[in-house]
């Protein structure tokens, strides 16, 4: 195969309209459907594809027609390397530790108490990440509790049927509205939050999406959402709002507030204990919202790397259990009952205890569970793919603020007109005794005595709607009631998910399982079978459509049982999601790496994909790079930054040898951040011969300029100073990870995964230790397989 020699950019470089990479929203970029022309035949074939381009993307040139069209012949001559593909503002962590000698010798001066100590401190900030997740969660839980409850107070007062209405209509638009103009100051805080996180734990950096302000817009934006009748839950922001708090108590200091606590968790200060603080935080989240530890646990090791060790994982089960503990103990004084720790998380399915009817199940039933779950994946492929088409929309045709305010009222208001007509509508009353779990109770268009199921359903928050379909007697629902809700909140929730709003979809996918799992169990009941409970399968209706929408399966097995009370159901949970799993899969992705998609995220899965076996590093990597002397001139430092086109995060850095023809040898790799540092606090050799400097440069210097290293056009160097030399060997990682160009693609890949890498160096195979012939980075990979997808969807359409 051919070497790729064309040089790739991943910078916010301005495109041939001026506008930058920078100014791009989240959700944008994309083009759903690719024009492709072949110089043969002059044909236009349409792709849809869900890995994203750019909106203004020009037809691609005779020479790459070619080699596509050749590619379909067999194998490809070299991988599709479009740059487009791929976002240009998004970059890689630096998880892997740059040991150079700043850093050893820091870690050599520290003895055996001082990292005793740093070891209690990560114990510390994980109890404090906990704490603040947790009480959180009690703010948002107890605020929606009190606007829900004068919202009630409000309609129930109504005495004409279309005032009533018309209040819902009006209070409802007017929050939105509210949430909405926010979100337009924070774009990051819309939507749930979960893919961002689970591409931060992926190790890719999301700007501004773990911010103080963001923090603030989501939570203030979560209960409008909620508040408002919007079809969403508070659960899945909660993994959000934990991650954000997370990377602000780890780093003991707020950019937004302008506060430094010098000295305070600053050896924290580097994108290594940040990332896994987060993790901690998004677990947490998941604790705080479910009240499911183990299950945050198992969140963020299904979503993280796979690099963990095992005090990292304790660590994070810490963080879980004290945001659950928290959560339990504050609800239990707003509810009066100190001491009462039955509140372990936003949303409580009520215990299914084991001498019930309800958790009973026999042998017998599990070909039904299956086929659930069956049901569930197609259910949740369809909305996954109506919401990817739905978001296409937006993204071409309402990205102007205004408009999506606009759209965001109009959700809401069809939102409360759809509930108001099927109310009017329905005949669904049911008597009105203790039995039955609604705190909200409708009397509208029923007798005295009585309340009406469907308004009950709209007018409670969904937590506690699921509770009732979970845990109400038989017979409290009817089937007509239960099919018209399962369609109507269906669409609603395949709409609202997208708005510039902060919302998530755990409970909505919930609402809407266990809405048509009891019209299963009450349809097999009326058949004859008197051990279909409705609450029953109820439960296994919310587990297979929430699997067919966000396909997680061990961790949402965990979050299930734990949030039920019971292990019984664990096994019957397990192949429900598996099921879910495999049938969405078939169709579409999950709801997320939709959306991660979308935004053109360079995102790395577990594995290679399967037919990468016969690639080599040699076909991914970037070629040619621009490498540095070991004593460089500062003015080829500054001009190699400063160029646009060649605006890379690592460089190899190289050493001559003296004597004969040899190519450089590779001695180390140093980056961009680094070099802007020393640039900054003028590291040149001349100045340190002349005693011109005042201190030593320390790792404090780095840690400081920490997250938000200054641009290169901030770094003023006069002429004379781009004359002096610049030693980087006190600062240059002396030993990165290199390879061969002929390793195989899936050793790449798992190099990546496993140990967290953002550059890889390829050497040449004869010589490993000298020519440097190319640089593979998670970008590589990521766009590998975009262009793979594009080659096998090219390969479908012409057939």
């Amino acid at each position: 195969m051919a070497n790729i020699t064309k040089k790739v950019s991943w910078s916010s470089r301005a495109d041939e309209s001026g506008a930058t990479a920078e100014g791009t929203r989240l959700l944008n970029g994309s083009e759903p459907r690719r024009l492709i022309q072949f110089s043969e035949g002059r044909s236009l074939f349409q792709i849809g594809r869900l890995s994203t381009v750019d909106l203004e993307e020009e037809m691609m040139s005779e020479e790459d027609c070619v080699s596509l069209q050749e590619s379909l012949r067999g194998r490809p001559k070299e991988i599709p390397h479009n740059e487009k593909l791929l976002s240009l503002k998004y970059e890689s962590l630096d998880y892997d530790n740059i040991e150079n000698q700043l850093f050893l010798e820091e870690e050599r001066r520290m003895g055996y108490m001082n990292f005793r100590c740093l070891e209690i401190s990560r114990w510390v900030v994980c109890g404090l990440i906990g704490f603040l997740t947790g009480l959180i969660a009690c703010v948002i839980d107890i605020v929606v509790e009190q606007l829900a409850g004068i919202k009630y107070q409000v309609v129930k007062g109504e005495n004409h049927r279309f005032s009533a209405y018309l209040t819902v209509f009006i209070l409802a638009s007017l929050i939105v509205e509210r949430n909405c103009w926010l979100i337009m100051f924070t774009p990051i805080a819309a939507g749930s939050g979960i893919p961002q996180i689970k591409c931060y734990l992926n190790g890719v950096k999301i700007p501004r999406v773990v911010r103080l302000k963001t923090l603030l817009v989501k939570v203030f934006g979560v209960i409008c959402s909620v508040v408002g009748g919007l079809a969403v839950g508070k659960e899945g922001p909660m993994i959000h709002s934990g991650a954000v708090v997370a990377a602000g108590v780890s780093q003991g200091r707020s950019t937004s507030l302008k506060r430094d606590f010098n000295y305070i968790f600053e050896y924290f200060r580097r994108d290594t204990e940040k990332r896994d603080f987060v993790s901690a935080g998004a677990a947490a989240g998941v604790s705080a919202a479910f009240g499911a530890p183990i299950g945050g646990v198992l969140f963020s090791l299904e979503e993280g790397a796979s690099f963990w060790n095992q005090m990292l994982t304790w660590r994070i089960f810490f963080a879980s259990m004290i945001s659950t503990f928290t959560l339990n103990f504050f609800l239990s004084i707003y509810h009066n009952k100190p001491g009462d720790l039955s509140n372990p998380g936003l949303i409580n399915f009520g215990r299914f205890e084991n001498n019930s009817q309800s958790v009973a199940y026999n042998l017998y039933e599990i070909p039904f569970f299956i086929a659930m779950g069956a049901i569930g994946g197609l259910l949740g492929a369809l909305f996954n793919i109506l919401n990817y088409w739905l978001t296409i929309f937006r993204i071409r045709y309402v990205h102007r603020p205004c408009l999506q305010v606009m759209e965001a009222m109009l959700v809401a208001a069809v939102t409360a007109t759809v509930a108001f007509t099927m109310i009017y509508f329905s005949n669904d009353c049911q008597p009105l005794s203790s039995e039955h779990a609604e705190e909200y109770p409708l009397q509208l268009f029923c007798a005295d005595g009585e309340y009406n199921s469907m308004a009950t359903a709209f007018f409670n928050t969904p937590e506690k709607s699921v509770r009732s379909l979970f845990h109400n007697q038989p017979r409290t629902y009817n089937p007509l009631t239960l099919g018209l809700f399962t369609l109507t909140y269906f669409l609603l929730a395949c709409w609202t998910y997208g708005l510039a709003v902060s919302a998530g979809v755990f409970i909505p996918s919930l609402l809407i399982g266990a809405a048509w799992g009891r019209l299963c169990g009450i349809l097999l009941a009326s058949s004859g079978s008197m051990w279909a409970d409705p609450g029953k399968y109820a439960l296994i209706g919310a587990a297979a459509q929430l699997g067919g929408i966000v396909r997680m399966t061990l961790s949402l097995t965990v979050i299930m049982v734990e949030a039920t009370g019971n292990v019984t159901y664990g096994l019957p949970i397990m192949l429900v999601l598996m099921t879910a799993k495999i049938v969405g899969d078939y169709f579409v992705e999950g709801l997320y790496d939709i959306h991660i998609k979308l935004q053109s995220v360079p995102f790395l899965h577990w594995e290679a994909p399967g037919t990468s076996h016969w690639l080599t590093a040699r076909e991914v990597m970037s070629s040619p790079v621009t490498c540095l002397n070991k004593i460089e001139k500062v003015g080829t430092i500054v001009d190699t930054l400063s160029n646009t086109s060649t605006n890379h995060n690592g460089f190899p850095v190289v050493v001559q040898v003296t004597g004969g023809d040899e190519p450089a040898k590779l001695c180390g790799l140093i980056l961009r951040s680094q070099l802007i540092v020393l640039l900054k606090h003028k590291v040149f050799v001349e100045l340190a011969r002349s005693r011109l400097t005042q201190r030593k440069l320390q790792l404090k210097d780095f840690r400081d300029a920490y997250p938000r290293f200054p641009p290169i056009q901030s770094i003023h160097v006069s002429q004379d100073e781009r004359e002096c030399m610049m030693d980087l060997t006190e600062f240059m990682n002396p030993t990165p990870y290199t390879v061969p160009q002929e390793t195989s693609l899936p050793r790449v890949f798992k190099l990546f995964r496993a140990l967290g890498l953002r550059h890889l160096v390829v050497v040449d195979e004869e010589n490993r230790d000298s020519k440097v012939v190319g640089l593979v980075t998670r970008k590589d990979l990521a766009r590998y397989h975009l262009g793979k997808h594009g080659l096998e969807e090219l390969q479908l359409a012409q057939t």
